[in-house]
């Protein structure tokens, strides 16, 4: 019972906590409900369409699990739907990123794998740690992770590789014409900040940026593996403190990575504000 209640309730609690996040970052979130209507041109829409769609089979996965004890017919068919379900919304989610051509950081083919792999990783470094709060860990799904994990730091190294050699397609000389010397801004096309600048115009220092990559790869990547690996040489209940530790270490390592990730993109616009 405790087992189905905490990995549910985990599973839920982060979905909603999820999708509360992305309409906190709507220009106008309380008319975010209106966004499920436009789900045949926006892949924001079709996001909030997935994920809440998802509730239904979860949330019958987890009345038959929790409530009544079971794990086969209709619910398993219903665990199945929702790992479906669960799926699609990353890649909705991914592809809201990957489809805006004005941020070159994104606009590439590593965004979208990068959403599959990380939730792939994250999740399974979280499952581990909760079956092992139970002794009950798989040396199988403990390999898996580190596997995950490998994938999701090379996948990460690659990707700053390709964004550090972007080149902007455009600047103010090209936009104006003006070939001879360069051109700058006098003065902003308005007084104050917007919401393109405050979203997608920020400026990261160098040293900053090196530093904040450097606590990523510590925190997300390298220190989960190196506490996996010590978890299959050690027994209950010291394995099961340390899958957590790895879990929630991975978690903040990823937080400042989605930091990162929006920090260092770039929207052309910005042109305009000679950033």
């Amino acid at each position: 019972f405790w087992l189905g209640a905490i990995g549910m309730g985990l599973a839920l609690g982060l979905i909603s906590a999820g999708l509360l996040s992305s309409a906190g970052h709507l220009g106008r979130p309380e008319r975010a409900w209106r966004a499920f209507s436009q789900w045949r041109s926006s892949w924001l829409s079709r996001e909030g369409v997935a994920s809440v769609a998802t509730f239904v089979p979860a949330g019958l996965f987890a009345i038959g699990w929790v409530v009544l004890g079971r794990t086969e017919g209709w619910v398993a068919v219903a665990g199945v739907l929702a790992a479906v379900g669960a799926v699609a919304t990353v890649c909705t989610t991914g592809m809201i990123y990957a489809s805006l051509k004005p941020i070159a950081q994104w606009h590439s083919r590593f965004t979208l794998p990068g959403y599959l792999i990380f939730s792939a990783m994250s999740g399974s470094v979280l499952l581990n740690a909760l079956l092992h709060g139970f002794a009950i860990g798989s040396t199988v799904l403990l390999a898996g992770c580190m596997l995950l994990t490998l994938l999701g730091w090379g996948w990460k190294l690659a990707t700053w590789r390709y964004n550090d050699r972007l080149e902007m397609p455009t600047n103010a000389n090209t936009a104006t014409g003006l070939a001879g010397g360069t051109v700058r801004s006098l003065e902003w096309p308005h007084t104050e900040e917007n919401y393109l600048l405050k979203e997608m115009g920020f400026r990261i220092a160098r040293k900053h940026k090196a530093r904040l990559r450097q606590i990523t790869q510590v925190l997300a990547f390298a220190s989960p593996v190196l506490l996996l690996v010590a978890v299959l040489a050690l027994p209950w209940p010291y394995a099961a403190v340390l899958s957590t530790l790895a879990a929630t270490v991975q978690f903040a390592g990823m937080l400042v990575e989605r930091w990162l990730f929006f920090a260092e993109a770039k929207h052309t616009v910005t042109l305009y504000y000679g950033r």
